[in-house]
């Protein structure tokens, strides 16, 4: 080995110093709406205030820094620069003649007319507007009916309501041990109350051994709840009772089953009916039950089912709630990829559903729904066919399918944030090759007024510094695109033969290339040791069509690797110094579970595995997660997908990682992988992080990985770092 190399693993992870200016903004909207001001922080620790005008589409500073220095300095006796001037924000008074700012905890106003400095009462906090969020269903039910007259409890297993009087009166006498009732709603006229009769579930528990407390002492075990796939969850049986007359009615419907939910009811705007929503277990079938408090009778408002599965569980990639009830109708935006891609339908009150956009393309977030206007506002991918399709970019849509227009069409991925009165925006938008670049826009049309700011990457550039390279290959079938970003060496000689180790992470939840710029070297350390870095989304992730997402239904173990492997190999053609004898993988979580998977199912191309806190048998990681991409009930699939069943398949080279203290995926996985190789005669390496979480195991965990790879792909010599000194 080099002495260069030799030093690279000993001083690993040094970082550039650089730094990017103007790669975002927080804007400070006028009272009027009609301008912001936001902070530009530049080389050299300078800064500047700017004042956008939305209506004449103008940028300017906001005051003369000069001036305003000067004044400041004869005011505080305290020489002020204009480049750095001693505050970080301002406050316009409403004419914007003048503003306030604070130094050294002293409120000042300066007039911009005169540039005369006083000193003034304390300024009250400027908080930049909030991004607007997407809407929520109800959340909280309450025991106290809505008119105050009556509150509900459970007592010796049963229904009780107790009057404002403290008179107690039992409704129901089925309830028991082990089937008791326990969450009420009541409806709107107080009339009606809803409980639920719960069989509980197993609530089985995981363990974690600390084997290093910092205090000392002995050992401590940790225990929590923690469902499997395939365990018993609570059900929760549907009643309902009119206080008045004491009736118990039991609707004909099948009892609430999850792991950790409880039913959320919505009720209609007669008061009348609820409706609640239920997804059966395996994720196949979505309803949205109505049920009529009086009668008791059920019918279904949206039924939906699928051969594979229904993504409804860990859904925070998505930003948007399947079903979003109306304010003002008893109407429903519905998201469903029933038609193969994910999109909007409109559900109204007798179950009639009508599709609101379509399209080969994604929606991938609900932010606003105007009901005034009959709109919404989202964000999609995929609907530009000539730039990446997972970039995302916002959109307005009428209800009835009309009117789409698109508010953004920068090529690369788009934030957006809206003028408090939501008629402008300011659109942020880039990519890993393309610095941020800021334009204001008009809400109704999403016309750009101008582009009023370009993040500054100079010292980047100074330094050598290099995006990474989009690339793309096609997939299995021939015909799909597969996306993926090339992080090579910044010395690169492509007269070299270069090891490639993939950044894998599966996990069929989301999608998980960067699409946005970073200034951050994010495989620095690899690169510099002279491995090519690539980072891939195959087949089975999500974000794409319902056929691509698909592939991972009861098959974790694919995770996509035959189109990762045919963008090597198309990435390998088009730059012949890529070494396809020398690839090695590594990955955390399901990212743990998919690099030992290559080694055990496809060791002819990966050669060495790097896992940390793997899910090496799905039946051993939490249901909620396992039970939506595998399915249920437990089938023959999860031993097929099981690294630990499979152990004896392994080739070339793993080297597992645990933290002992993983709080996400249980540490007996990746013990168990261990005892299953054992049991199989073989060689792997295993290093346990006392006290770790769930992670590669720090700076510690990140060199013995890149160590690894340097014996096993590049095989050279490491340090020995357990002499009293190491030579460069």
């Amino acid at each position: 080995m080099t002495k260069s190399i030799m030093a690279l693993l000993i001083s690993f992870g040094v970082s550039l110093g650089a730094a990017v200016y103007k790669e975002r903004i927080t804007p400070f909207w006028f009272h009027d709406n009609t301008r912001f001001w936001y902070r530009n922080d530049l080389v050299g620790g300078a800064k500047e205030f700017i004042v956008v005008d939305a209506e004449r589409g103008t940028r300017e500073r906001a005051f003369d820094h000069a001036k305003l220095a000067a004044a400041l300095s004869k005011a505080t006796g305290t020489k002020c620069s204009a480049e750095s001037l001693p505050f970080g924000r301002i406050e316009f008074s409403d004419d914007g003649k003048s503003i306030g700012f604070t130094v050294d905890e002293k409120t000042w106003q300066c007039d911009l007319n005169s540039y005369t400095c006083e000193k003034t009462p304390a300024l009250a906090p400027v908080q930049p507007q909030e991004p607007t969020r997407s809407r929520r269903g109800e959340r909280e039910t309450s025991s106290r009916s809505p008119d105050g007259k009556w509150t509900a409890f459970a007592k010796d297993d049963n229904v009780f309501v107790r009057s404002e009087e403290k008179q107690e009166v039992q409704l129901s006498d089925d309830g028991k041990e082990g089937l008791a009732y326990g969450q009420f709603a009541w409806s709107p006229d107080s009339r009606m109350l809803v409980a639920f009769r719960i069989e509980p579930g197993e609530g089985k528990e995981v363990y974690l051994v600390e084997s290093s407390p910092p205090e000392g002492g002995r050992a401590k075990l940790h225990t929590r709840p923690y469902a499997l796939p395939g365990d018993k969850f609570a059900k929760h049986e549907l009643n309902v009772f009119d206080v008045a007359t004491r009736k118990q009615i039991k609707p004909e419907v099948e009892r609430f089953e999850h792991e950790w939910l409880q039913p959320r009811l919505h009720w209609t705007r007669d008061g009348r009916r609820f409706t609640y929503q239920q997804v059966d277990r395996g994720h196949q079938r979505l309803r949205l039950i109505e049920v009529d408090a009086h009668t008791g009778s059920t019918r279904n408002l949206i039924e939906e089912k699928s051969q594979t599965f229904i993504w409804t569980a860990h859904t925070e990639n998505l930003s948007l709630n399947l079903v979003t009830w109306l304010t003002n109708t008893d109407e429903v935006v519905y998201v469903s990829e029933r038609d193969g891609w994910r999109h909007f339908y409109l559900v109204d009150a007798n179950g009639s559903m009508k599709q609101i956009t379509k399209g080969e393309w994604v929606v991938r977030g609900l932010d606003h729904i105007d009901e005034e206007n009959h709109q919404i506002w989202f964000r999609a991918s995929a609907k530009n066919p000539d730039q990446d399709p997972y970039f995302i970019h916002y959109y307005r849509i009428n209800f009835d399918g009309s009117g789409l227009v698109a508010l953004t069409d920068g090529n690369g991925n788009h934030l957006i944030e809206y003028s408090p009165d939501r008629k402008f925006f300011i659109d942020s938008y880039s990519r890993v090759d393309l610095a941020p670049i800021h334009d204001l826009r008009r809400a109704p049309d999403g016309n750009r007024i101008t582009q009023f700011e370009t993040a500054d990457i100079s010292e980047l550039e100074r330094e050598s510094w290099k995006p990474p390279e989009i690339f793309v290959a096609k997939g299995r079938d021939g015909k799909t695109d597969i996306w993926g970003l090339i992080y090579r060496p910044r010395d690169l000689d492509p007269n070299r033969k270069y090891a490639i180790i993939e950044d894998i992470y599966a996990g069929p939840q989301g999608s998980f290339v960067p699409k946005t710029f970073s200034a951050r070297s994010r495989y620095q350390a690899l690169n510099d040791l002279g491995f090519v870095v690539v980072k891939i989304d195959g087949m089975g992730t999500a974000n794409r069509s319902k056929a691509f997402h698909d592939v991972c239904w009861k098959n974790l173990k694919d995770a996509g690797f035959s189109d990762r492997i045919l963008w090597m190999k198309g990435a390998a053609a088009k730059y012949p110094y890529l070494d396809l004898t020398r690839v090695g993988v590594y990955g955390n979580s399901a990212g743990g579970q998919n690099a030992a998977a290559a080694v055990l199912f496809y060791p002819e191309f990966y050669k060495v595995a790097v896992a940390s806190c793997g899910c090496h048998d799905n039946r051993m990681d939490k249901a909620s997660w396992n039970e939506q991409w595998m399915g249920y009930p437990i089938g023959p699939q999860y031993s097929e997908c099981s690294n630990i069943d499979n152990a004896h398949l392994l080739r070339g080279k793993l080297f597992l990682i645990v933290g002992e203290m993983d709080n996400n995926v249980p540490p007996e996985s990746t013990m168990r992988l261990a005892n299953a190789l054992i049991k199989a005669g073989k060689d792997f390496d295993l290093l346990v992080i006392p006290g770790g979480g769930h992670g590669m195991g720090g700076a510690y965990g990140q060199r013995r990985m890149q160590d690894f790879f340097v014996r096993h792909l590049l095989r050279a010599a490491t340090p020995n770092r357990n002499a009293e000194a190491v030579s460069e």
